[in-house]
């Protein structure tokens, strides 16, 4: 005999199946399909963002005329034209791209470092997920050496002498900074030269007698890798999928890729319908990335705005290929590929990031507006520190806006008697600060990226705190 109880409860699921059911209906087949490719449009874009960023830049240097295994390059210290995100203009910078899927695997090879110059770097997969560092903070320690990078499923044998790095994608690419000794002409000249001189990409299969590599200077040119929140993302990431193969790790989003008309094997073709769609839903996975952008990352100093723009524990799962058992942090990893183009392998071994977004008093950067930051005196760094200012809405340099950073290396940085530096940052320079400037432009938000290269303990024993930017009207 069934219970007064479970009466009811029959009695309540049938009075809302009618219900139910007529939720079913209020939507047709063709809104529930559209429906469904909006949703996995979104998460396409979140999931998929790093090889889209990856293939921004390749696409950036194809348009300056390089190819796969060759080097791009800066002969000097670039200004707003170098579009990629958040770059480091005082820094000589040199990014191989590499492609092993024919030419086998590839040489890298990193000069030792010395009086003459030393780099700072990392080399990537397709999804920037660090393969590792090298100069004196990476494998080889300042000593140099010769990186072989090996295709995905390489069984053969590696010969000695080189440092091997297994890759699971056949592109990547390596962010290869030439650390300026000094920032005069003399000392951008130095950095340029001994990086020309030393670094070296080239095929294994030719390692015998290498061939000259191919170094394609870009300095002066438009070099713009931003991200497109539009039809274009979904074509970069079609041309990725085509040519890679399937990480295990990944094979959840065979299927709803293919609901979006990414396939392996078939053009991407969107008609005019599925295009709308794609295009909205790129526009509300922006709006979600850049709420993530701004509350995701933690301060770094007790009470302060600056932080490191990398989400909790993003940098120790990247560095082991996002395969930790129970975690695949692909958010975090959206948010990070979102303003950056590079990760490291072992983050505050060469360089430490600060990001701020907001002043003292919590508010927006504003490009409208006056503000000074004050970096105190023994910065803990054993190379230099910088500070950039980007544009918010693209997180590259703002466009037509000369000297987008100052560093303790600038040629004329005035620094005060108790050796700290004030910087100012707004459309105009305070009167008597111009050497200390670094403009912004009215009408958008700004953000600032402060760099230290070979950080020293008192920065992360926090005995050394950089203080929050602050509104001026000096």
């Amino acid at each position: 005999m069934r219970s007064l109880g479970s009466v009811l409860l029959a009695a309540t699921l049938a009075s809302l199946l009618p219900q139910t059911a007529a939720a079913q209906t209020r939507l047709s087949a063709e809104e529930l399909q559209q429906r469904a490719i909006e949703r996995r449009a979104v998460e396409a874009v979140n999931w998929g963002i790093p090889v889209v960023n990856f293939d921004r830049m390749y696409q950036a240097a194809s348009g300056a005329g390089a190819d796969f295994n060759q080097i791009v390059y800066w002969s000097g210290l670039f200004d707003w034209k170098n579009q990629t995100l958040t770059p480091n203009p005082d820094t000589i910078y040199f990014k191989p791209f590499f492609d092993t899927r024919d030419a086998g695997p590839m040489v890298l090879e990193i000069p030792p470092a010395g009086d003459t110059g030393s780099i700072t770097g990392t080399i990537m997969d397709v999804w920037q997920a660090a393969l590792e560092d090298v100069g004196p903070a990476g494998v080889d320690k300042g000593k140099g050496g010769r990186y072989l990078i090996l295709p995905p499923g390489y069984t053969q044998t590696s010969p000695d002498g080189y440092i091997v790095l297994p890759s699971s994608t056949y592109e990547g690419f390596a962010l290869l900074r030439s650390v300026l000794k000094s920032g005069d002409a003399a000392g951008v000249k130095q950095a340029v030269d001994y990086g020309l001189a030393g670094i070296k990409l080239y095929p294994l299969s030719q390692a015998a007698d290498p061939p000259a590599t191919r170094f394609v200077d870009v300095l002066g040119k438009e070099f713009d890798s931003t991200i497109h929140y539009d039809l274009s993302f979904f074509e970069s990431l079609d041309r990725i999928v085509q040519y890679e193969p399937w990480l295990p790790r990944d094979k959840v989003m065979v299927d709803l890729l293919k609901s979006i008309g990414i396939e392996k094997g078939k053009p991407f073709d969107p008609d005019a319908n599925t295009t709308e769609i794609l295009e909205a839903a790129i526009a509300e996975a922006r709006a979600w990335l850049d709420l993530r952008y701004e509350t995701v990352f933690e301060p770094y100093f007790e009470g302060a705005h600056w932080a490191i723009p990398a989400a909790p524990g993003l940098v120790e799962t990247s560095a082991t290929f996002y395969e930790t058992p129970n975690t695949y942090p692909i958010d975090a990893r959206a948010v990070t590929d979102y303003w950056a183009f590079s990760t490291v392998k072992h983050l505050g071994a060469g360089q430490f990031y600060l990001m701020s977004t907001k002043d003292k008093d919590g508010r927006p950067l504003d490009g409208n507006r006056t503000y000074k930051l004050t970096v105190p005196a023994d910065a803990p760094v054993t190379q230099y520190w910088s500070a950039v200012v980007y544009d918010r809405a693209t997180h590259a340099l703002i466009r037509e806006v000369p000297s987008p950073s100052k560093s303790s290396q600038t040629v004329g940085l005035h620094t005060n008697a108790d050796g700290a530096v004030d910087l100012y940052f707004g459309p105009k320079a305070p009167a008597g600060k111009e050497s200390n400037w670094i403009p912004t432009k009215p009408g958008g938000r700004f953000e600032v990226l402060f760099r230290l290269y070979g950080p020293e303990k008192p920065l992360f024993e926090k005995t050394w705190i950089l203080p929050d930017i602050e509104e001026t009207r000096s």
